[in-house]
């Protein structure tokens, strides 16, 4: 993610739809910036909390509106140029790139701001809270260097871990332990699935861990974490990726839409603009698709039948 922040790879949760998931590294929607049509292509991120947003978008779009929904498989970055192209018309939750926005939307401007999506995002790194409980110092970075032991594994090659999920988040994190001076080691897990199986294997053990990690997740339900705390994020202390040394920001999550899709989309352009709910709610979802195994579409019909107050005023 950028999750530049985050973005929460080789065993990503899919989202399966009607129309199917491509991946728009080698292909394009049929859909995508077909003007006049009742179609519309929303790409979809590897982390649940986004697949969550695409299923009730999808849903409601389908059977509220009458259109047809394609859904495809793009990591971030990649997502904001076929954004721009035209090769999908929306991207339903953003956690900020300040180089894409600048290109794209001010300079370009063929991405146009589709208004926040109602979810606070943010990014840090976490220790299971039964660790913190008995090691409260462990929650300043500054002693994490005495706990590296404690977090060493056999991937980790005599240091600490810091485990984060998919190759494909761009984080700050490699640059973070080199500039802060830990003894640590960043372990990619391969992906958001991946990663919340080996957490989860860890707390099963009771096992100490570092990671990476995000709120809102649903798995902070299931696996209470605590924050290390980094040094204080301020404005532009990011900026220079080589040099940073400073906390991840908190994230109003952002929609994006193609331009040309926002004039010319009507009620579909309209329902993305308007759609805005709460962590809740993503989380209510998140937790259908990834622990109790719904597919997205069941997910999003069990939600839609339970909040028609909600999303009823989405509809344009």
């Amino acid at each position: 993610m950028s999750r530049t922040r985050f973005t929460a790879a080789a065993a990503v949760l899919v989202l399966a739809t009607g129309c199917g998931a491509a991946d728009m590294t080698t292909q394009s929607s049929p859909f995508a910036n077909a003007r006049g049509a009742r179609t519309v292509t929303l790409s979809v991120q590897s982390w649940v909390g986004a697949q969550a947003n695409v299923a009730v978008a999808q849903y409601l779009l389908e059977h509220e509106l009458g259109y047809r929904v394609d859904t495809v498989q793009v990591d971030e970055v990649p997502a904001w140029d076929a954004l721009s192209q035209g090769r999908v018309d929306a991207i339903l939750e953003d956690w900020g790139h300040p180089e894409q926005e600048q290109r794209y939307v001010r300079d370009k401007k063929t991405i146009v701001p589709g208004g926040d999506l109602g979810v606070t995002g943010h990014i840090g790194w976490y220790v299971p809270t039964y660790f913190a409980e008995r090691h409260p110092d462990v929650t300043d970075w500054k002693n994490l260097n005495k706990y590296a032991d404690r977090f060493r594994t056999p991937e980790s090659g005599g240091k600490g871990q810091l485990m984060d999920g998919s190759p494909s988040y761009v984080t700050n994190d490699k640059a973070l332990v080199k500039n802060l001076k830990l003894d640590y080691r960043v372990v990619f897990a391969g992906s958001e699935a991946a990663q919340i199986t080996q957490i989860k294997q860890f707390a099963k053990e009771r096992k100490p861990f570092l990671t990476y990690w995000y709120t809102p997740q649903w798995l902070s339900e299931k696996v209470p974490m605590t924050e290390v705390k980094l040094p204080a994020y301020e404005e532009g202390c990011d900026a220079d990726p080589e040099k940073v040394a400073c906390a991840y920001p908190v994230t109003p999550l952002q929609k994006y839409l193609n331009a040309d899709f926002a004039g010319h989309g009507g009620e579909a352009a309209d329902f993305l603009e308007r759609f805005r709910w709460t962590t809740e709610d993503q989380n209510e979802v998140s937790l259908l698709i990834a622990e109790q195994k719904l597919s997205p579409r069941d997910a999003a019909r069990k939600w839609v039948d339970g909040h028609e107050s909600t999303w009823r005023k989405w509809l344009p």
